[in-house]
């Protein structure tokens, strides 16, 4: 497998696929943070797609481009949001993957688009979720909205699908890639005081509820054995044990 790309996620695709797939393309590279709006860097990512589009095109490879399953793209309404459901994206970042999933669709490249959700994971950039309130936690002061929830998925499980899919010879499809349970971010932050052994003052802002809900039954159809993972009350616990430091006191 080619992994364009030298970050988070390129390093788990890198890591886990190696040399299998070696007709499939995967667009590591590009903007990552869902609050992004920089038209350059839009500007840069977009480019990039489409040489490796055209690249595979004429080549007859597969490229992989990865998307968004978050609020950006789906909304925050609690109703789940399907790969076949009309949406236009919620902000600069959700219409800018948007219109990348568009040129994928349209370029005559072989492709596969997957919607990833928030992801959390070793060697991932600052301005992400987790290590966003991680900071603040330590730093002893958080902004948290009540009402606000986040759906996280270990890093670990990506790759695996993506071979699964690749193994299955799964194109021209758009699959979302999330664990399907959304979690509170009082929830969160509270998990992540314990965890760190610290107390930081909440500042609670009003907002209105902010729940996507992602639909996993096209997931669930062609990576059966995704279905059968645990995304229960211990899955948060599980994935700060694996990757933040341990408790302090």
């Amino acid at each position: 497998m080619e992994v364009v790309g030298s970050g988070f996620l390129a390093r788990h695709f890198a890591a886990h696929c190696g040399d299998r797939y070696p007709e499939v393309t995967v667009i590591a590279a590009g903007v990552s943070t869902t609050a992004a709006a920089d038209p350059a860097a839009f500007a840069r990512e977009a480019a990039l797609v489409d040489e490796v589009l055209d690249r595979c095109r004429r080549s007859g490879r597969t490229a992989v481009f990865l998307s968004t399953s978050s609020a950006a793209l789906y909304g925050s309404d609690g109703v789940p949001g399907t790969e076949d459901s009309p949406v236009t994206g919620r902000n600069a970042y959700g219409r800018h993957k948007l219109a990348l999933e568009r040129r994928c669709a349209e370029s005559g490249a072989r492709h596969l688009v997957l919607r990833l959700t928030h992801l959390v994971g070793a060697g991932q950039q600052p301005g992400q979720l987790l290590p966003t309130l991680v900071r603040g936690v330590l730093a002893g002061s958080v902004t948290v909205h009540p009402a606000a929830h986040r759906d996280l998925l270990d890093v670990r499980h990506v790759p695996p699908v993506l071979a699964e899919l690749c193994s299955r010879e799964v194109r021209g499809e758009v699959v979302n890639v999330a664990s399907g349970v959304p979690i509170a971010v009082p929830d969160l932050v509270e998990a992540l005081q314990r965890h760190l052994g610290v107390r930081a003052e909440l500042h609670r802002v009003a907002r209105p509820p902010q729940l996507t809900r992602v639909s996993l039954a096209k997931l669930h159809r062609l990576v059966p054995w995704f279905a059968e993972l645990d995304f229960g009350p211990g899955y948060l616990d599980d994935l700060l044990t694996r990757y933040l430091p341990a408790r302090t006191s």
